[in-house]
């Protein structure tokens, strides 16, 4: 495998990459546009006004912003810097954000106008260690020591080198989405963004110069980064960024207005797009290919989308800790309702209770081992050691092969339910409820019956103007699954409990049955 020099900034590799073109579009907000040369620009007059402001190499800067231009600006500017940008969720409260602020010791806040109220309740809840706070498109008045960005970086000469970091330098910091316990601080390097793009972006998404990216998923979570910065970045693509939240409406715009040939996005927008009366035609958009990641893509979901607009949707599995997908579907070799194989560059096992891998048809823990993932958790000793395992990281998925090699979802490992002692994926039972035409969305937890035995419970979601009764959908199940896979409890819900990335939070239905 390909080794990377010892010194080694990724900012740096990719403004190198797209000097020869400084004058093609990079980014598309809803501002406007931005060049390959004004991104190197800007970002390495951000990188001096983080210099000229005493923060150190390695040492933290929270980055808090919607997705505009001045995003990947700040983020790339951090990483020529040899700064450590975190990328934190938008759509947090002031709590979470007193806690990153802390566990991180962010010496500098970079952060949307929009987004200034709550982290400024973030940081008068406790004692911080912020020197430097930068605003970008400020709403209001600025408060004493904060300073707009815009202004700063206008002021400011771009930094002459890069800092002199190596691939195995930290370059950033995720955060876990937090479905579970305090989210973790998961410290990335340099050459983990390099290699993602260079074992995926390129060789399996296939992404060019010609490629106008658009990603529903925000640049703060590890699979938003890789779709609309590293990717694109690294063939010298255009991308769409997109503030607002990624609803059905929002989206059509975009694919009309700016004609994106991929478009990344998740299980959940795909079913509420398809569902929408105000799906644009097959002729009003340029989409050669869609991706999928967050949870696994239901094979009703991805065959409706190609018979409407003849576009494949590439469904893959990926993580914070792994920073991409690592087993995936690709162009020419699809599988609807798998996810594919093993993306070249990475291995991947499924384990056993005991620690050994199980045979073809089995239900296995996932482990990978490649060259991204990531160094630990942040000032976490022991969950760094239960997921990152020598050279493998443990994913929390369970999942099973066939004979093929392909590789099918069967839910988190503590989703998992088993039935007359046999294991029971949830993710099969919803997938298969979701077929029927008056259902949304589902979600199957385990329910204890009168005698203390685990069953299944779904908690449905039915189209607007649709109707469908308790006994049709058992019945419906029966027809499609093994008898005793079918949901012997259902309820119907308005909405399903959700993380900002769209991922079910089966925990918190868990505890809503509990508490009943």
């Amino acid at each position: 495998m390909t080794s990377l020099p010892e010194r080694f900034n990724f900012a740096e590799h990719l403004f190198d990459l797209n000097r020869a073109h400084a004058e093609r579009t990079a980014y598309i907000d809803d501002r406007g546009r931005l060049s390959y040369g004004d991104l190197e620009d800007r970002a390495r007059r951000l990188a001096s006004v983080l210099a000229e402001a005493g923060v150190r190499r390695e040492e933290r800067v929270l980055l808090l912003m919607h997705d505009t231009s001045d995003w990947p600006v700040c983020f790339l500017g951090c990483l020529y810097a040899g700064v450590v940008p975190v990328a934190v969720n938008t759509l947090l409260t002031a709590d979470d954000y007193a806690y990153m602020l802390a566990h991180s010791r962010a010496q500098a806040a970079l952060v949307s106008g929009a987004l200034l109220p709550v982290l400024s309740e973030a940081m008068a809840r406790g004692p911080h260690e912020v020197g430097t706070l930068l605003v970008s498109l400020p709403v209001g008045k600025l408060h004493a020591g904060a300073r707009d960005l815009e202004a700063a970086l206008n002021s400011a000469s771009p930094l002459a080198a890069p800092a002199p970091t190596g691939a195995d330098d930290p370059g950033f910091w995720l955060y876990s989405s937090g479905s579970t316990g305090k989210p973790k601080g998961t410290v990335h390097t340099h050459g983990n963004l390099w290699w993602t793009a260079e074992l995926y972006g390129k060789p399996v998404l296939g992404l060019t110069q010609q490629d106008v990216c658009f990603s529903a998923a925000k640049l703060y979570f590890a699979y938003g980064l890789g779709n609309a910065l590293t990717f694109p970045l690294s063939v010298g693509a255009t991308v769409v960024l997109m503030a607002e939240r990624p609803t059905p409406d929002a989206t059509f715009k975009r694919w009309v207005d700016h004609q994106p040939t991929v478009f990344f996005g998740a299980p959940t927008g795909f079913a509420g797009m398809l569902a929408s009366p105000r799906l644009p035609a097959r002729a009003a958009v340029a989409l050669r290919m869609c991706s999928s990641a967050g949870e696994a893509l239901p094979a009703e979901i991805a065959q409706r989308f190609k018979a409407h607009f003849g576009c494949d949707i590439i469904d893959g599995i990926g993580s914070t800790e792994m920073l991409h997908i690592f087993l995936s579907n690709r162009p020419g070799d699809i599988r609807y309702g798998t996810t594919g194989k093993p993306v070249p560059g990475y291995e991947v096992e499924l384990r056993g209770e005991d620690g050994k891998s199980v045979p073809d048809g089995e239900v296995g823990d996932l482990y990978i081992r490649g060259p991204s993932a990531a160094l630990m958790y942040w000032n976490n000793r022991e969950k760094t050691r239960d997921t990152f395992q020598g050279g493998w990281t443990k994913s929390g998925d369970k999942y099973v092969r066939d004979a093929d090699g392909y590789y099918t979802y069967a839910g988190r490992s503590d989703d998992m339910l088993k039935v007359s002692g046999i294991y029971v994926s949830p993710f099969e039972v919803e997938a298969t409820l979701m077929q029927h035409t008056a259902v949304l969305e589902a979600a199957v937890i385990g329910k204890q019956d009168a005698d203390g035995l685990t069953k299944t419970k779904a908690f449905v979601v039915l189209k607007d103007g649709k109707a469908a009764t308790q006994d049709e959908l058992k019945a419906f199940v029966k027809e499609k699954l093994a008898p005793y896979k079918y949901p012997r409890f259902i309820e119907f819900v308005p909405e399903l409990p959700k993380t900002a990335t769209g991922k079910i939070q089966r925990f918190r239905l868990r505890e809503l049955e509990a508490r009943a």
